[in-house]
């Protein structure tokens, strides 16, 4: 696969037929896609747990109770106790993977402390596990009708409310998700 073919740095849309527990009404940012197969992090489904659940978990204090308030992802259903901090860039911390220009994904313990003092990456939420997919099994369920893939859209992913980001990703499409068909075409 070229990169030129990766759907890195993209946003998969579920489709509205899509039932699957894990991933209806989901937008996902994919942040690696190779012939390997690929992995992406669902960034609008938030679980009961809070981010102050995770920090004393790994026995980390807030310095706010706001810090500790913060709503944490369900990133997808593989490791469900490993942590993502999606952030935009800055910071030098242990273990960063760079997606684009606007965003990072850091797993490491340290991302977790700044946060947890108040000084971590501007505009980061944690998610709790991810999604893979096997090599070309991303590209089956978009030919399948489970996907459409749009470009990684920065206001969508830091400032709209986790609830409002389906939506709106199809609105970035100029379409309604209610008017999709549920039917593919091949032509």
């Amino acid at each position: 696969m070229s990169d030129s073919n990766s759907l890195a740095n993209n946003l998969l849309i579920a489709m509205p037929s899509l039932a699957d527990g894990n991933f209806a009404q989901s937008v996902s940012l994919i942040c690696e896609h190779s012939a390997r197969g690929a992995l992406g992090i669902v960034v609008n489904k938030p679980l009961e747990m809070k981010l102050g659940d995770v920090l004393a978990q790994m026995k980390l204090e807030t310095a706010q109770i706001s810090i500790g308030e913060r709503a944490v992802l369900r990133g997808g259903p593989v490791h469900t106790d490993r942590g993502f901090v999606l952030h935009r860039p800055g910071g030098n911390w242990d273990s960063t993977h760079r997606i684009s220009d606007a965003i990072q994904v850091t797993t490491s313990r340290d991302v977790l402390a700044a946060i947890a003092r108040g000084e971590g990456p501007r505009d980061a939420f944690i998610a709790l596990g991810y999604a893979a997919w096997e090599p070309g099994q991303l590209e089956r369920e978009i030919l399948d009708n489970a996907w459409l893939s749009v470009p990684m859209n920065e206001r969508l992913v830091y400032e709209l409310p986790f609830e409002e980001r389906w939506q709106a990703a199809w609105q970035q499409l100029g379409v309604h998700s209610s008017r999709v068909s549920p039917v593919a075409g091949h032509a």
